[in-house]
Order: C-alpha cells, then sequence, then structure tokens
C-alpha cells in the first residue's frame, strides 16, 4: 500500500499538513524553533484527484493537490496535525471563505505577522482561527525567538535582512504551531510518492 495515498484517504478539512523544504532560509527556519518542519498547509477539500491543501508560498498563496504537497518535502517526511474533534458543517464553510480571501496574496519574505503579505504558518493559523476559534502556535518577536537557541548561525539571517534583523518584528513559525498542545497527531513519518493526481501540468500537477 502506497504510504501517502494510504495516508491521504484518513484526511480531513482542517487537518494541517507540515513538511520540510530544502535550502535557506527554510533550513534555518526550522533550526531556530528546533523542530524538522519549516512549511505548513490546511486539507480545505476534495476532488476527483483527492484531498487539497491551501498554502502560501512562493510567489502566491494557492490551493495544491495533496500529492503535490507532500512530494516536494525532503525524504517524503510528513506530519498531519488535528483538532481533537470534527469540524461543524458551519466551520468547514467558514474555513473555505477564509481561505478563499487570502488566496493570491504575494509570500512575505520578512515573515512579519502584520503584513499585507502572507506566509505559510501564518495563512494556517489565520484560516483556523478564523473558523473554529481555535488559536495555535505562539507568536514571537525576532528576538525571543532567535535567543531561544542561542547556538542559532546568525550569518544567514543577517544576510536576509540586509544586516537589519527585525529584533521586535511578530512572527509565528511553523513549528510553533507543530508542537501546539491544541492539536492530536494523525501521522508523523516518511510517506512515498502518492500515485493519485501526480501529472504534470503546466503548473507543475500543483492547480487542482
Amino acid at each position: 500500500m502506497n504510504v501517502g495515498t494510504e495516508l491521504e484517504s484518513h484526511l480531513r478539512v482542517g487537518d494541517i499538513v507540515f513538511t520540510r523544504i530544502g535550502g535557506p532560509p527554510f533550513r534555518q527556519i526550522a533550526d531556530a524553533t528546533r523542530t524538522w518542519t519549516n512549511h505548513v498547509g490546511i486539507v480545505v477539500g476534495f476532488n476527483c484527484f483527492g484531498a487539497i491543501v491551501a498554502e502560501s508560498r512562493v510567489p502566491l498563496s494557492r490551493r495544491t493537490r495533496f500529492s503535490s504537497f507532500v512530494r516536494r518535502s525532503v525524504q517524503g517526511r510528513v506530519a498531519v496535525l488535528r483538532l481533537p474533534r470534527t469540524l461543524t458543517d458551519e466551520e468547514v464553510g467558514r474555513l473555505r471563505r477564509s481561505m478563499k480571501r487570502r488566496l493570491g496574496r504575494f509570500y512575505d519574505t520578512g515573515f512579519n505577522l502584520h503584513s499585507r503579505r502572507q506566509f505559510c504558518s501564518r495563512f494556517v493559523r489565520e484560516v483556523l482561527q478564523e473558523s473554529t476559534g481555535e488559536v495555535i502556535g505562539e507568536v514571537q518577536t525576532f528576538r525571543e525567538l532567535l535567543e531561544r537557541n542561542r547556538g542559532t548561525d546568525l550569518r544567514l539571517w543577517n544576510l536576509w535582512y540586509f544586516g537589519r534583523i527585525p529584533w521586535d518584528r511578530a512572527t509565528v513559525t511553523p513549528g510553533s504551531l507543530y508542537t501546539s498542545r491544541s492539536l492530536q497527531v494523525v501521522f508523523d513519518g516518511t510517506v512515498t510518492q502518492c500515485s493519485r493526481g501526480t501529472s504534470s501540468g503546466g503548473a507543475g500537477g500543483d492547480e487542482p
């Protein structure tokens, strides 16, 4: 049995899917939070290809097939977490409306919780909160985040912010969502490539 396909068959709307993206600064994001994950999306529905995940990614926030979403993860590492209850029909409706309002927004490379742009953990946190009232993840300043792990290499962060790390900027990380006590683990491990919905089109098979 294909692990990715089997996992997909157990997904529900509102499930939160964590992956790991290679390359800087995403590796450093995981290092700074002392977790393996640095990217996250949320299941918003299903179609003939399977589950659909909404995510904030470069360059624009969008919907992505679950199979494509997990295929991008380094070494197939994936986790699925969810609230300890099933969402009501009303909550599912609110979740989809909240998600649609955020589609097409540019990715925020500054990871600013209060900017007009989006980044992945903010996207998921706000969609879930608006639709269910549940608050996950921890809002931190860059100072709080980086000082928790004093071994963090600041060279890339200094380069990323042109020598001016925004120490007092509020942000929220995939790692803080992943460690939230409000969520239950559905799956946390390695998946093989899904057999459904993997055909490539002009957009790499991402758009449902």
